[in-house]
């Protein structure tokens, strides 16, 4: 199979493309035949050896991926060959195939391509279990979104409008901002044409009820003082690549609350409930990726590139394959 490798670690232009042999398959395992793959910034720490944490090269990075099942060991359930599906992992997926515990792989919608598939996992799934279960969300609450343009960003402007906030995105560039607008945020807020702080005071004038933070830096403090008495401040990310430090006196002046997400603290049945509503919200047309870039197999360092230059909008996907089938 062809596969991306990253041989030893470094930056995206690194990456070769190599023949590698089939990964086996064990017990409770599937081989899937990757129609698309998603980049995530995450992919780019990987690699860098940034992440949390370290795999080993060579490996073929790759987090998120789609296709349909072509092999199945024993003990797998009711998967079956030509099943579609979707599945995350630390590694593995820019390759033509890869190999994933049948638990912990989703079928994926009738109506819904490989590019899609692949694009809606990770981000929306992070944005919808944080803002549904970590912030809870309420119709008619204030949400201030950092990063807006970027994939967990967009995807919790589109989900915080689904659950009917009113929803303030804050972004890099008037073409991410203008992208926001179009999923539904009211407020629009670029941190690069002034000072932040007083911007949301214009734009927040009583406050936000909720901050979702995925990019920390310099950001992460203004967003905090914006916060109403009582608000809520979630914690999912540092695309900045800087981990800020927060004035803890804030926290006691303003009564507000700082929570982190993480997928292993949800309960089974929060869990459950979520991802019921957010495959609805999908199928329904509600909340659908934003695909901001389209990039073969080939081109997967300069996918990776493009993300990790915070030039993304939405999710960059790697199409594996040259047409992803569309089932309806």
């Amino acid at each position: 199979m062809r596969a991306v490798v990253c041989s030893a670690y470094g930056p995206p232009e690194n990456l070769r493309i190599e023949e590698r042999p089939s990964p086996p398959l064990a017990p409770g395992q599937a081989r899937i035949r990757v129609g698309a793959a998603a980049v995530n910034f995450p992919d780019v720490l990987v690699i860098a050896d940034r992440y949390q944490i370290s795999v080993p090269p060579p490996f073929v990075p790759g987090s998120e991926f789609a296709g349909v099942v072509d092999e199945v060991a024993g003990d797998v359930g009711d998967l079956a060959v030509g099943d579609r599906v979707t599945g995350t992992g630390i590694v593995g997926a820019f390759a033509e195939e890869v190999v994933a515990k049948a638990s912990s792989l989703k079928r994926i919608p009738d109506g819904i391509d490989d590019r899609t598939a692949a694009a809606f996992g990770v981000a929306h799934r992070t944005a919808y279990h944080t803002l549904r279960s970590v912030a809870r969300l309420q119709p008619g609450e204030r949400l201030l979104v950092l990063g807006a343009g970027g994939g967990v960003g967009l995807a919790a402007v589109q989900l915080g409008v689904a659950l009917g906030a009113s929803v303030t995105a804050v972004a890099s560039s008037a073409e991410k901002l203008d992208i926001a607008a179009k999923y539904g945020a009211e407020h629009l807020v670029d941190h690069r044409s002034g000072d932040l702080r007083t911007a949301l005071k214009g734009a927040l004038p009583e406050g936000a009820d909720v901050v979702i933070d995925p990019v920390g830096g310099d950001l992460s403090e203004p967003a905090l003082r914006s916060l109403r008495r009582g608000g809520r401040f979630v914690t999912v990310g540092y695309a900045s690549g800087v981990i800020p430090r927060i004035p803890l006196n804030l926290v006691l002046v303003k009564g507000v609350r700082i929570l982190g997400f993480q997928f292993q603290d949800l309960a089974a049945d929060e869990l459950a409930r979520n991802e019921k509503e957010l495959v609805d919200l999908l199928v329904t047309g509600r909340a659908v990726p934003h695909i901001g870039g389209l990039y073969p197999l080939d081109d997967a360092a300069e996918a990776l590139r493009y993300v990790a230059d915070g030039r993304a909008i939405g999710k960059i996907v790697i199409a594996v394959r040259s047409r992803p089938a569309v089932h309806s």
